[in-house]
């Protein structure tokens, strides 16, 4: 693969939100600007991913003033951006949503992780600041409805696409995966003062491209940006262990798990609805 310089919750439903108490208790965390941060919880809503369970998702108040300190600290606290939206699972009976993220100056690609870098050797790696184009929309159209027929992101719209995937605060850079004038896969990656959040990744779900792994393509591609930043993890989002759509990301090893608010290197004992 050559380099030009060498993402669950995709869309956050408020529900009716009611306001919820502090983001932290009073000293577990160094004093910041996040305390004076208001938080909002949608009612219970059927789970995306677990069937059966109910979910609540707790929000940062959408007109909070956000800096690229706050956006930090909070992935640390396992918050995920969608779109304009901070926000992280916080369900009344259940705790199986962990985030994770990748310490990449220990990462070590698998075979298989190794023999995906090997099949996408003839791409080109392009870093953009934007993906307003008919040719990104394209192709995240093409890929939500082959891929996510069924799913609440079908149909796709072009004001979905820009709702979710648009930034405004966050330093948001577009990886875009060529073959020769053919782009094949764009990877969603925002870079935090620590690393990067794997944010969204789209891509060509054409038959000819299948081979390629390129979701595990894009996972690889953000591991190489962090190293080469000098930033030391990547954020990959939750971790559910019953969830086959969710459960792939203990494949990049070693994986740091996010609880009760600190990081192990030992998947907690997950608590589900």
């Amino acid at each position: 693969m050559n380099s030009a310089y060498n993402s669950s919750y995709p869309h956050p439903k408020y529900n009716k939100p009611s306001a919820t108490g502090p983001l932290i208790k009073h000293g577990s965390f160094p004093v910041t600007s996040l305390s004076s941060l208001k938080l909002f919880i949608t009612h219970a809503h059927p789970c995306s991913y677990l069937p059966k369970a109910q979910a609540a998702t707790l929000f940062v108040d959408p007109a909070a003033h956000i800096t690229a300190d706050i956006y930090s600290q909070l992935s640390d606290l396992g918050f995920r951006r969608s779109g304009e939206h901070l926000y992280r699972p916080q369900c009344e009976s259940c705790n199986a949503c962990i985030p994770v993220r990748i310490p990449v100056a220990h990462f070590t690609p698998s075979r298989a992780q190794k023999r995906c870098l090997q099949r996408n050797q003839d791409l080109t790696l392009r870093v953009v600041s934007t993906i307003n184009s008919p040719v990104h929309y394209a192709l995240y159209q093409d890929y939500i409805t082959h891929r996510h027929g069924e799913g609440d992101m079908y149909p796709p719209s072009l004001a979905q696409y820009t709702q979710f995937l648009g930034r405004t605060w966050a330093a948001t850079d577009y990886l875009e995966f060529w073959l020769a004038s053919e782009l094949i896969a764009v990877a969603v990656s925002d870079r935090l003062q620590q690393g990067v959040s794997a944010i969204y990744t789209f891509y060509s779900p054409q038959a000819q491209h299948q081979a390629r792994s390129l979701g595990v393509l894009a996972v690889l591609a953000q591991i190489q940006r962090a190293q080469q930043l000098g930033l030391p993890y990547v954020y990959l989002g939750y971790w559910i262990q019953n969830c086959r759509n969710m459960a792939y990301k203990t494949q990049y090893q070693p994986l740091e798990y996010g609880y009760d608010r600190t990081w192990t290197k030992q998947p907690p004992v997950a608590i589900m609805a």
